[in-house]
């Protein structure tokens, strides 16, 4: 153990080991998908910080961490971004500084068993604030939330009904904190395992009581996926390719078909002859296509990103302009500035346009859906409004085509079965090359998967829930929870500070009197 010290009394080794230590959760997200592992993935993390000799230190670790957390998670950004990716990891991986220092200033040392307990509620807490802060999309959103590494855990999906991504990861740090406290914190074992005694009542109480969805009618959407299509005059192939992969679907008896992201590349309004196309399709399928426009719009100027439903008779009026939008992938952020990044990496030529608000469709049948593009299925906020619209189905189309033999297209794809579970509605994830993904309302996988080598059409036979999920009645409600938490910590604290100062330190000698009996005054 001295050895190991000495070692990491090297600042640049001590930040590596923290760096590499922050890595560690990416195996608990998939591919690797090893979920259990995020319930200890965070604990030589925290040793780190808890060893270090100073709260400053401490602060270091929590970034440099940080800074290994968000390289990993976020690696296959790397031929897109390049040494931005880099940049990036070191800027927002300051945010997990105060987290560091909060680690030694609670297990630090010889922690009392007050502090223990106290770190269990406290190092959860201000994880999620860490969380919440880069879920802004103007710093990337929330992709990699921890408590997203327990989408395919069906008790942890009941308990995101509950309390959204958030509850999960307030759970799945406070379980590595216990588990940090009973290696190295002999003093406050007793509390931790009382903790862990206490948080295993509580989310299994939580389990029984939440609501199951309830079943209430059945739909069949087809996703069309057309795979890759490459080259010049790619778009015009790949469009000629989703068509004939929809003709297949004569005679399914399908509700609704689903084109991925950038599905058609050319505004319909300028090209008739393609929204005819559509909406043949529509009569041979006897169901309204779904499918995603990237392409500047006729009749408003820069390019949108755009569900558009297309019925038997043409365009049926429903469109969805997409809001939020990738920083460098569909926007330079400061492009004035930066915009030097479209020559060392694969950065938006041209910015695109947002859209103003969220849209929910009525598909025919019966059916309302509510559409999200892209990386807008990693914000938990955006399906539950749409269900507290009146959505039947969530629909997320998404391409993933630039991240072909990465770990991006699996984890995009498990995103949707957290939206379904804490909405309580069926999610359909559709792109273009993989990963295709259906899910129920309680967040079940519902067929196959069609990977980044399927193009194909499938069927799959969606079940519809129509309750109300404590998640969407009462919304982010674990993180109102947290905020209180580290406002009261600042409130104990700061108090404790002025305590301090207004008492001052005992004086080390009487002060001198005067030949009047009164003390001697500075100047006199």
């Amino acid at each position: 153990m001295r050895t190991i010290d000495h070692w990491l009394t090297s600042p640049w080794r001590r930040s590596a080991v923290a760096a590499l230590a922050g890595a560690l959760p990416v195996l608990a997200f998939p591919a690797p998908a090893l979920w259990w592992f995020a319930y200890v993935a965070l604990v030589p993390w925290i040793l780190l910080a808890r060893s270090a000799p100073t709260g400053r230190r401490a602060a270091y670790d929590g970034w440099s961490g940080g800074f290994g957390f968000l390289v990993a998670v976020h690696h296959w950004l790397l031929p897109s971004l390049h040494v931005f990716i880099f940049l990036i990891a070191a800027l927002l991986g300051a945010l997990w500084a105060p987290w560091g220092w909060l680690v030694r200033r609670f297990l630090g040392e010889r922690p009392t068993p007050g502090r223990g307990a106290a770190a269990l509620l406290v190092l959860p807490s201000a994880w999620l604030m860490v969380e919440l802060v880069r879920s802004w999309q103007g710093l990337g959103g929330p992709w990699g939330m921890l408590g997203a590494s327990q989408w395919q855990v069906s008790p942890a999906l009941r308990l995101a009904s509950v309390g959204g991504v958030w509850l999960l990861s307030f759970l799945v740090v406070a379980v590595n904190v216990a588990a940090a406290v009973l290696l190295s914190v002999r003093e406050a074992r007793v509390p931790a395992v009382a903790s862990l005694v206490a948080t295993a009542a509580a989310t299994s109480a939580a389990w029984v009581w939440a609501p199951h969805p309830q079943v209430d009618g059945r739909v069949r959407i087809a996703v069309v996926q057309p795979g890759i299509v490459d080259g010049q005059g790619s778009g015009d192939e790949r469009f000629a390719r989703e068509e004939q992969l929809t003709r297949q679907l004569a005679g399914r008896h399908v509700d609704l078909v689903v084109w991925g992201e950038s599905s058609v590349g050319f505004d319909l309004g300028d090209r008739p002859d393609l929204t005819r196309r559509i909406a043949a399709l529509s009569r041979t399928t006897g169901a309204d296509v779904l499918v995603n426009v990237d392409a500047h719009r006729s009749d408003l100027p820069g390019i949108y990103k755009s569900s558009v439903l297309v019925g038997p008779d043409g365009l049926t009026g429903y469109r969805y302009d997409k809001m939020r939008l990738v920083p460098f992938g569909e926007y330079i952020p400061a492009r004035s500035l930066l915009g030097w990044a479209t020559s060392v990496g694969r950065a938006a030529p041209e910015d695109r346009r947002r859209g103003t608000e969220q849209v929910v469709m009525n598909a025919g049948h019966g059916l309302r859906i509510g559409p999200l593009i892209c990386f807008e299925t990693a914000f938990p906020d955006m399906s539950r409004h749409l269900a507290e619209d009146g959505a039947d189905v969530l629909l997320g189309q998404s391409s993933t085509s630039s991240f072909q033999g990465s770990w991006a297209p699996e984890q995009h794809a498990s995103l949707a079965a957290l939206r379904a579970a804490e909405t309580g509605r069926p999610m359909v994830h559709a792109t273009l090359t993989g990963v295709s993904a259906v899910y129920g309302p309680s967040g079940e996988r519902l067929g196959p998967w069609l990977g980044t080598d399927a193009s194909t059409a499938h069927v799959y036979d969606v079940p519809l829930a129509h309750g109300i999920t404590p998640y969407v009645r009462f919304g982010d409600w674990p993180v109102h929870g947290a905020l209180l938490v580290l406002a009261a910590l600042c409130a104990t604290e700061g108090g404790r500070a002025l305590r301090l100062r207004r008492n001052g330190p005992a004086p080390l000698a009487p002060p001198a009197r005067t030949v009047h009996g009164s003390p001697a005054r500075p100047g006199r």
